[in-house]
This record gives C-alpha cells, structure tokens and sequence, in this order.
C-alpha cells in the first residue's frame, strides 16, 4: 500500500505550509449557507422587531470580523492580508441564505476565510433569533444551520 504524504503532519510532527515560494496574487473564494427558521422569526426580522437588534447589519458585522480571524480559529491556517469582504442575505419565507464573498492579495486562498464567515454569520443570525425560535412548548423546532458550501474560489495574476 502506498504511504499517504500530508502537507501539514509528518513523522516529525505538525508544521504549517511553506508559501513563500509562491507568487502573490489576487485570490477570492465565495461561501453560502442557510439557516432555516419560522416564517413568523423571519417576519420580525424583516421588520426588524428582534430585541437584540438588527439582525442582518449584527451577522454582516461578525462574519467580517470572523474572516479577519480565521487563522486564530483554524489550525495551521496562514493569516492572510484580506483586501474585501462583502456579506450578503437572502431573506425567503422558510430559509435566510448568507453569502460571504472574500478577497486576498496573497500566497494560499481564502475559502477557508469564506466558510468562516458564512458559519458565523449564520450562528449569529441563530444567536439574535433564539429566543423567539420555540414551539408553543417552548423547545427549539426544526431551526437547522446547513449547506454551508465554497461556490466560487478562483486567482489571477
């Protein structure tokens, strides 16, 4: 059987990826993801009727800010001179998609940064919402975070 080789663990141990070798270049990834809630939280959403506060200006706000630390949150990540970050929602009756879009000039890509941002966003949109998010029982229903997915990871130069 062939012996696998990694990028980042070996006999010796654990160590991060060499990259001063490759050429800086402009890299963007884009993420998406969903987070599926009642019509009635989307509404006071919409409305901006949560209590906690507006909640998509709340979620563009950490998702940016979870781009920017990615490489304090994911091992081995390289941390990276960001140049933009756009995050965008989709508000529809059943499902809030987010889509956090990043830019880099730099050595490895960002869709790790992206991923980031889109789950946080996400997890911040949960977090605003939580408390109006319960069934007549008071237990959380179906609410899912999911799809969270790389839709566009491209370089040039």
């Amino acid at each position: 059987m062939e012996e696998k080789s990694f990028t980042h663990l070996s006999k010796k141990g654990v160590h991060m990826v060499e990259v001063s070798d490759k050429p800086v270049v402009k890299r963007t990834a884009v993420a998406q993801g969903k987070i599926y809630l009642n019509a009635e939280t989307i509404q006071l959403i919409e409305k901006e009727e949560i209590k906690k506060g507006n909640v998509i200006t709340t979620a563009q706000i950490a998702a940016i800010g979870a781009v920017k630390s990615t490489h304090h949150l994911i091992p081995l990540c390289h941390s990276l001179k960001i140049t933009g970050v756009d995050v965008k929602f989709d508000v529809k009756p059943q499902f809030i998609q987010a889509e956090v879009s990043v830019t880099s000039l730099g050595k490895t890509g960002v869709e790790m940064e992206a991923l980031t941002g889109t789950s946080v966003a996400l997890l911040t949109v949960w977090d605003m919402v939580k408390s109006v998010e319960k069934d007549s029982e008071g237990q959380y229903p179906s609410t899912k975070i999911s799809d969270i997915i790389v839709v566009k990871k491209e370089k040039k130069g």
